[in-house]
């Protein structure tokens, strides 16, 4: 018999299990299907159509620039982000036709137009406001984005220039995961805990074996050159990617954030996947250039 006066009660709703995440705080199985697509995707164009990785740069770079003005925007920075687009785009581009003649005057001619948008942006009547602080942030995200990504572009127009950009992505690539997987299992001793509280020396050390192990069998069996060049350009690509993760994570830290954006599932946006390749780009076109 049922009591007409008995007060219902609420269901509690049954929550799923939660999302297995990463001693990082990651969506883990997330984060590995976004960099198998994006790695993926890298592979083929890299392997099989090397002048589209210019079209994937003039993809991301643009989002992850806009990913850091945005969030500087929000901390009261002011940069003209028209110039720094259309420039870092004109960065990637006139590598094709100018080489590093190109990409330096794209990044030269960038800067001055930034210079004069911001001073000249309020008007001629007005004083601009902060403008040495944002003149310099304006500098530093040309500098950290673009023009280190186009040096991946500059590798491109080598011989066996695709081959050669993904050795150098592969040989960051590894680096990291052993960097994870040392810091997971080994990792007790802080390498900078007041910029990033999860990098281990052990954690370093594991990058420094997978890294520049990769980097050696790559550099015999993908370019057939000699095995010692790998040595430099695998110890070089590990100190360039963390110090390019550490960089990012300074940057976060003054703006008190987490992530630069939400674009990428389990990894937070462009600027949080590619921070430790933007250095490294560098460094691989030098090495491979001088030596190989």
């Amino acid at each position: 018999m049922t009591d007409q006066h008995m007060t219902p009660v609420a269901e509690t709703p049954v929550e799923g299990p939660p999302k297995k995440k990463s001693r990082a705080g990651r969506d883990l199985p997330a984060a590995i299907a976004v960099g198998v697509l994006l790695g993926g995707l890298a592979i083929g164009v890299l392997l099989f159509a090397p002048i589209g990785w210019l079209v994937m740069l003039s993809v991301a770079i643009p989002i992850g620039m806009h990913e850091v003005i945005r969030r500087l925007g929000e901390a009261g920075y002011s940069l003209p982000a028209i110039p720094l687009l259309v420039g870092g785009l004109a960065m990637i581009w006139l590598t094709w036709p100018f080489g590093p003649a190109g990409l330096l005057g794209a990044y030269a001619g960038t800067i001055v137009v930034c210079m004069v948008w911001r001073l000249v942006g309020r008007g001629l009547n007005q004083q601009p406001e902060n403008y040495l602080r944002d003149i310099s942030a304006t500098i530093l995200l040309a500098t950290w984005v673009p023009l280190f990504a186009s040096f991946s572009a500059l590798l491109i127009f080598q011989e066996d220039g695709g081959i050669r950009t993904f050795v150098v992505i592969l040989t960051v690539v590894f680096a990291d995961i052993g960097g994870y997987v040392a810091g997971v299992l080994f990792g007790k001793h802080l390498m900078a805990p007041a910029i990033s509280p999860k990098k281990s020396w052990e954690g370093l050390g594991g990058s420094l074996v997978f890294g520049i192990t990769a980097s050696v069998l790559a550099v015999v069996f993908l370019l057939d050159k000699a095995w010692w060049v790998g040595i430099p350009l695998g110890l070089l690509l590990v100190i360039t990617g963390v110090l390019g993760d550490l960089v990012e994570s300074q940057v976060k830290r003054d703006l008190g954030i987490k992530d630069m954006g939400k674009l990428l599932p389990g990894h937070g946006g462009i600027m949080d996947r590619i921070d430790a390749m933007l250095p490294s780009a560098v460094a691989g076109w030098i090495v491979l250039t001088l030596l190989a």
